[in-house]
């Protein structure tokens, strides 16, 4: 008889609402987490009395964790004090003017109005156009398997709204949003989001340009940081019988006859369960966990075709003063044709930038209590890469700390430098050591047009029965809604076919 009805390896959002769920249905679920902290990304850590969020910020488009508390018996809103965050997000130029759009949709209209009255125009006709998208997502799309064509043609069936917004998936975020707005300045405000997804404009899918819509809908920060999210998934999961475990790394699947039988952990000892859900990345899961010996051999080169997702160093600072911000989430402006300069002429060759842009968090703007009483927090999250050209991470972290500092300093935060109490870095290479993310991708694998819904890897396996996905390598993609999204469809399946 085996240990435990499932196995889920890694707590991050995907691993703890399927491991969860699947404890409320009545299994017997072990969650292994090789770190000594839940969450991955989604987690909260303490400096010389500064909370710091590891990666995650902000939590928007709420419905799938919505539905997945729903799984569980309760509401969101009652297991996580959530707190608005207005203005949704205050953009910043590199002359340190800035425009801040705030959670209105008709507001933002006139702050938009003000830089070009065609495109405060335009901007009504693109909110209606996705609004209407992401209300017709919500009804189920972000919560449905798309293991298969059927799948998807299921979908389809159910929600046929959705064909109205097909084009999408032939244009990339940057035609769309050109074809709305016309000014440099606005376009400016409306492209750094596809960086959620880790590419350019050019090279994301043009369904995602509902992002700069869809924040309008709603973002919230959790009190307390964000690792309140995994820790209220863990705490109504250990209700219900979850048993979790920290600092069990997992080395190996154990498949025999094409079926998992369970995991063997770093110290040797062997857990057995039918059933194992898998919140790593899904090349690091196939390739070396549960080895190519184990797979098919269209398995094996699909797998290895996949490309890791981008990866960010972090900077988190603790200050003695409230830095001159207007927003929880402040981005440099840049504009399309900057961001593709960089993708290929820095992210591609490994060379650092003279001039930095990304995106600037003030989670104290929300939640004064993560810092000292009349201090501040800021997490600072450059674009950055992996690999170096003649040198690596190690060499670079702490000048590029310095580095970030003094260039934010000198147009976007003013006084910034000589404010901080506290610093820190964590580099893509910290992150592919401490979080085990290869090559340091937050999000795991790419998400360009070509590795979306039924062209990631399936949350249901189709090479190993008993096996399922979860987490930024399948559908629905990376970020905190999504990944819990995909511990919902994960749940689903395992009890419409594990009985």
């Amino acid at each position: 008889m085996a240990d435990y009805d499932v196995i889920v390896i890694g707590a991050g959002c995907g691993g703890v609402s399927s491991a969860a769920i699947l404890a409320h249905q009545g299994r017997k679920v072990l969650l292994l987490e090789q770190s000594a902290n839940m969450g991955g990304c989604c987690s909260t850590f303490e400096k010389d009395g500064y909370h710091f969020d590891v990666g995650a910020s902000v939590v928007e488009e709420i419905q799938p964790l919505e539905i997945a508390f729903e799984m569980l018996g309760t509401r969101f809103q009652d297991e996580v004090e959530l707190i608005p965050c207005d203005p949704m997000m205050s953009f910043i130029y590199y002359d340190g003017s800035r425009v801040t759009y705030p959670i209105s949709i008709e507001e933002t209209g006139r702050v938009i109005s003000e830089m070009s009255p065609e495109d405060g125009q335009a901007w009504f006709r693109f909110a209606k156009y996705f609004g209407g998208m992401t209300e017709t997502i919500m009804k189920g799309f972000l919560v449905s398997p798309a293991t298969g064509i059927a799948d998807m043609m299921r979908l389809l069936v159910k929600t046929p709204e959705l064909m109205k917004y097909a084009p999408l998936f032939v244009m990339s975020y940057q035609d769309v949003i050109k074809k709305y707005f016309k000014s440099e300045a606005v376009q400016r405000t409306m492209s750094y989001q596809s960086l959620y997804l880790g590419l350019p404009p050019e090279l994301v899918a043009g369904l995602f340009a509902l992002l700069p819509y869809s924040e309008h809908e709603g973002i919230w920060y959790p009190r307390g940081g964000m690792i309140q999210i995994p820790a209220a998934f863990v705490r109504c999961g250990e209700k219900a019988g979850l048993e979790v475990r920290s600092r069990a790394r997992v080395v190996q699947v154990v498949v025999r006859r094409g079926r998992v039988e369970g995991v063997v952990l770093e110290d040797g000892s062997e857990i057995t369960a039918p059933v194992v859900v898998s919140n790593i990345n899904a090349k690091t899961l196939y390739l070396d966990l549960i080895g190519e010996a184990n797979l098919p051999w269209l398995a094996r080169v699909g797998m290895k075709s996949y490309e890791y997702s981008k990866s960010v160093p972090m900077v988190y600072v603790g200050l003695d003063y409230e830095p001159p911000l207007e927003a929880h989430h402040s981005a440099i402006a840049v504009s399309p044709g900057e961001m593709s300069d960089y993708w290929y002429n820095n992210a591609m060759k490994g060379v650092l930038p003279d001039r930095e842009f990304g995106l600037i968090c003030w989670p104290t703007k929300s939640d004064p209590g993560l810092a000292p009483e009349g201090h501040h927090v800021l997490n600072l999250i450059p674009e950055g890469f992996y690999e170096l050209a003649g040198t690596d991470w190690d060499e670079q972290k702490e000048p590029f700390l310095e580095r970030t500092i003094e260039y934010l300093s000198s147009f976007a935060i003013p006084g910034l430098a000589d404010h901080v109490v506290v610093k820190d870095c964590a580099t893509p290479l910290d992150f592919e050591r401490r979080l085990l993310l290869p090559k340091g991708a937050i999000y795991d694998l790419q998400q360009d047009i070509v590795s979306q819904t039924v062209f990631r890897p399936s949350a249901r396996s189709r090479s190993v029965k008993g096996l399922y996905l979860v987490g930024n390598s399948t559908h629905p993609g990376g970020g905190v809604p999504t990944t819990t999204a995909s511990g919902v469809i994960a749940a689903t399946l395992i009890n419409r076919y594990e009985r």
